[in-house]
């Protein structure tokens, strides 16, 4: 079966030979951590987490590695940083943005389903690594100095353009670089710049008594050097940025190391706009993420997205959300029943899972063809609603190859109520979607939020690690509770017994989410909601 990809560089579908089969090596530009990723951003996410998973599947688990960078030091996180705390000095305020943007950033991929890459660099971690570039760049003519500035000498490479193929007024008119008296051609661009008193320094790369911090562009050079070495099979993004990150990457890389490619194959995502409208702050249709995790289980939101060829522009559509919904409940429903014969066959399925089938390999093999590989899959569920233990197996194992269906998680998609003793109190349908959402999406705030609305209704819930939701009168539910914290205080105490201190230490740190607090003494552990 031969995987086909659309490379960028040459505008044609071609059949993928990776460099070294059993080193299949692949670099996708990652998030600048100044403010949470907008649902655009969880695109590239999905798309690339899903070829991750063919190459794994096609080559070994091991023998792939997939890196996506983090942007830790830009302008946009500098300003970012003395808006949000300007009492304290930029550096401390700056360190406090990207560890709350980047915490924030993988929860939010976590909840879509997306595997982790093999290493995630940040930036700040690699000047290094740039520095060295810099200096081979200036020693080979491709860069020189300009006021404490070090840029890319753009005439210095004969062939620069080839990925965007824009011509030359357009690519000085849509450069989005700084146009500067000290350039000696307006589509040079920066490879480091002094920094202004406060900002993150490191020496010049070039030697001149002027501190700086590198540009964009150098910045995955370096980090996709570090990782896969001067040439590597796949760089993959958004399609804007085409011009000038990667068309910058590809000019930077290829005369440091003197290699006729950086990349043998480029691969980029479509546009997605908002109902027919581009996203934008000002026209009050910008979406995070994590707004949408807040209302929708994440494998609702990776399933609306692959019903769109990557390469093709997507219009996020709320109606097309609900649809993924229901859809995800209908496969559920047929997975997941209320008879001992089906919960029997849950069981089963978490110790025994089939290899994808071939028809859903054979679709995303042709560059990624998720409407085609969903359309498989759809004709997979109608066999395993009609069918037996194979084929519901079947099923599900292709549902979870494409990271949907999370085998320990179903009941998530579950809809309605179901209750135990709570005749005469309200119906919570909205509360039990939420509390399901919450343990989709892992969003303890969620959860603590949802059940104080149950409890102004005289409600309580017991909520299951897969995701069942049962509705129970308050004061039973504090009943099962503290039953429940009993038992793990006695569980924890076991663990710490046995000298199993990741093992207590974890017990703690899950009491710690449910507001519980741990007093330990001589005479034993007592514990108390926190106030």
């Amino acid at each position: 079966m031969e995987l086909k990809l659309y490379d960028t560089l040459t505008r044609e579908k071609r059949g993928f030979r990776p460099l070294d089969p059993q080193n299949v090596r692949m670099y996708v530009c990652g998030p600048t951590v100044y403010d949470f990723a907008h649902i655009g951003n969880a695109r590239p996410v999905i798309v690339f987490d899903v070829l991750f998973r063919l190459l794994r599947h096609l080559y070994g688990a091991d023998h792939v590695t997939y890196v996506r960078n983090i942007t830790d030091v830009d302008d946009k996180i500098n300003a970012r940083a003395a808006e949000e705390y300007p009492g304290l000095p930029l550096n401390e305020a700056i360190r406090k943005v990207t560890e709350k943007t980047d915490k924030q950033f993988h929860e939010d991929v976590a909840a879509l389903g997306c595997l982790p890459p093999t290493f995630e660099p940040r930036a700040t971690e690699h000047i290094g690594e740039m520095r060295t570039l810099i200096e081979r760049l200036l020693a080979s003519g491709n860069a020189y100095v300009a006021d404490d500035n070090v840029l890319f000498s753009v005439p210095s490479m004969p062939d620069y353009g080839q990925l965007s193929k824009r011509p030359l007024d357009e690519m000085i008119a849509g450069a989005r670089v700084e146009v500067a008296a000290y350039k000696k051609d307006p589509r040079d661009f920066v490879l480091w710049k002094p920094s202004k008193p406060g900002e993150p320094a490191w020496p010049s790369p070039a030697g001149v008594n002027a501190p700086g911090r590198p540009g964009w562009h150098i910045e995955c050079s370096a980090m996709a050097w570090k990782y896969l070495g001067e040439t590597f099979d796949i760089h993959g993004g958004g399609i804007d940025l085409v011009f000038p990150h990667h068309e910058d990457e590809i000019a930077q890389s290829r005369c440091a190391f003197h290699t006729p490619v950086m990349a043998n194959y480029w691969m980029h995502n479509g546009f997605l706009q908002v109902e027919g409208e581009k996203m934008a702050k000002s026209a009050g249709n910008f979406v995070t993420i994590n707004e949408l995790l807040r209302n929708w289980a994440g494998e609702v939101i990776r399933l609306q997205m692959l019903m769109t060829h990557y390469r093709q522009p997507i219009d996020w559509i709320s109606s097309k959300t609900k649809e993924s919904e229901q859809e995800l409940w209908a496969w559920v429903t047929t997975l997941v029943q209320s008879d001992a014969e089906s919960a029997g066959y849950t069981r089963a399925v978490r110790k025994e899972l089939p290899k994808p089938s071939d028809t859903l390999v054979g679709a995303l093999c042709d560059d990624l063809n998720t409407p085609e590989a969903l359309a498989v899959l759809r004709a997979n569920y109608k066999a395993a609603r009609d069918g037996g233990y194979k084929e519901k197996n079947q099923f599900l194992m292709d549902c979870q190859f494409l990271g949907l269906l999370r085998h320990n998680k179903l009941w998530v998609h579950m809809q309605g109520v179901s209750g135990r003793n709570t005749r005469g109190l309200p119906i919570a349908y909205e509360e039990a979607r939420n509390l399901r959402i919450s343990v989709a999406n892992n969003l303890p705030e969620l959860r603590q939020e949802t059940q104080k609305v149950l409890a102004t209704k005289g409600l309580g819930a017991q909520i299951d690690g897969d995701g069942n939701v049962t509705m129970i009168p308050l004061t039973e539910a504090t009943k099962n509770i503290e039953v429940k914290i009993e038992q793990m205080i006695a569980d924890r105490n076991a663990a710490r017994n046995a000298k199993n201190f990741a093992e207590s230490d974890r017990i703690r740190d899950e009491l710690a989410k449910m507001g519980v607090v741990l007093k330990d003494s001589k005479d034993g552990t007592t514990w108390e909601i926190a106030r």
